[in-house]
C-alpha cells in the first residue's frame, strides 16, 4: 500500500503538486491556512486536517510548500507544529525556498524527535508544478532521498541529490540568481526592441532560436505578447528569495554585484504596488524608465 503523505501549504505551487501526488495514487492528508484550497483537494480525494500537528500524526512522509523561513519554523517547531505530532521515523520534506541555515536548524531540532528531514526546493514555476516537470534540488541523507524518490518523481522530472541538508537550498538560491537575472536581461532587451519599433512576436522568435534562448523566454513568452502578468511566481516571492541570496552571500563572503542591482529593481516594483504580479513583470519597470507605453 502507498505511503500516506501529508501536505501543508496549498498555494500557487503547492496545490498542483499535491494534486499530482493524488494522481500518482498516494493517500494524502492536507492542511492550509485558508480553507478553499483544502476543500478543492478534498474534492479530489484528499483528507483535510486542522493543524500541522494533526497532519504529522497521520502520515509517513510530510511535505511542506511554504512562503518563507519563519513559516517553516512555525509549522515545523511551533505550537501545534509537526514536532508535536510526529512519530519516530517520519520523513519531513520541505520543498519551500528558505534559508539553508534555517533548514539545518529545523532538521537538527526534528532529529531529536526521531524525524529525518530533506530540504528539496523546486524550480519550474506554476507550469512545472501543474505538469509535474519540476526540477527538484535535494539536500539530506542519501538513503532517505532514495526512499522518497518515487514521491519526487510524481512531482518533477529533474531530481538531484546534492549533498547534506541545506545543499538543496543553496542550489535553489543559485537558480534564483540566474532566473532573476535572465528575466531582467529579457526585460531590457525587449524594451530596447520595442522602443526601436520592432514587432515583439518576431523579436521573441528570433531570440529564442539563438544563444539568447532560455526557459525563461519560452515560459514567459505569452506574458510578454499579451502584456499581462498573472503570477506563476510573484515578484514578492522572488524578492524574498533575493533577500535570502544576499544574506547567504554575505555570510559566505561572496560578492554578487549584478544580483544586488536586480534586487533593487524588484524592490522598486514592490514600491510601485506590483509585487503581486509575475516576476516577468520586471519588464514593466524598464518600460516605465524608457517611456515606452504598454
Amino acid at each position: 500500500m502507498a505511503q500516506v503523505i501529508g501536505f501543508i501549504g496549498l498555494g500557487i505551487m503547492g496545490r498542483p503538486m499535491a494534486k499530482n501526488l493524488l494522481k500518482a495514487g498516494y493517500p494524502l492528508v492536507v492542511h492550509n491556512r485558508s480553507r478553499a484550497p483544502v476543500d478543492e483537494l478534498v474534492r479530489a480525494g484528499a483528507r483535510a486536517s486542522t493543524s500541522p500537528r494533526e497532519v504529522a500524526a497521520q502520515c509517513e512522509v510530510l511535505v511542506t510548500m511554504l512562503p518563507n523561513s519563519p513559516d517553516v519554523e512555525q509549522v515545523a517547531l511551533g505550537k501545534d507544529g509537526i514536532i508535536e505530532g510526529a512519530r519516530r521515523g517520519l520523513i519531513y520534506v520541505d520543498m519551500s525556498t528558505i534559508s539553508p541555515i534555517v533548514s539545518q536548524k529545523v532538521g537538527k531540532a526534528l532529529a531529536a524527535s526521531g524525524v529525518t528531514m530533506l530540504d528539496a526546493p523546486v524550480s519550474g514555476g506554476e507550469k512545472g508544478a501543474i505538469d509535474a516537470t519540476l526540477s527538484i534540488m535535494v539536500g539530506g541523507d542519501k538513503a532517505v532521498f532514495d526512499a522518497v524518490l518515487p514521491i519526487f518523481e510524481a512531482m518533477g522530472r529533474t531530481i538531484t541529490h546534492l549533498g547534506p541538508l541545506g545543499f538543496g537550498g543553496f542550489t535553489k538560491l543559485a537558480n534564483q540568481i540566474i532566473v532573476a537575472g535572465n528575466l531582467t536581461a529579457l526585460a531590457e532587451a525587449l524594451t530596447l526592441a520595442k522602443k526601436a519599433g520592432l514587432d515583439r512576436d518576431l523579436t521573441l522568435t528570433a531570440l529564442a532560436g539563438g544563444l539568447a534562448g532560455s526557459k525563461c523566454l519560452e515560459q514567459k513568452r505569452s506574458n510578454y505578447l499579451a502584456n499581462a502578468y498573472t503570477p506563476g511566481f510573484k515578484i514578492d516571492l522572488h524578492y524574498k528569495d533575493l533577500g535570502l541570496i544576499m544574506e547567504s552571500a554575505r555570510a559566505l563572503g561572496v560578492p554578487l554585484p549584478t544580483t544586488a542591482v536586480v534586487q533593487e529593481l524588484f524592490n522598486a516594483l514592490r514600491v510601485k504596488g506590483r509585487g503581486g504580479l509575475d516576476h516577468s513583470a520586471v519588464i514593466t519597470l524598464l518600460e516605465d524608465l524608457a517611456g515606452v507605453s504598454a
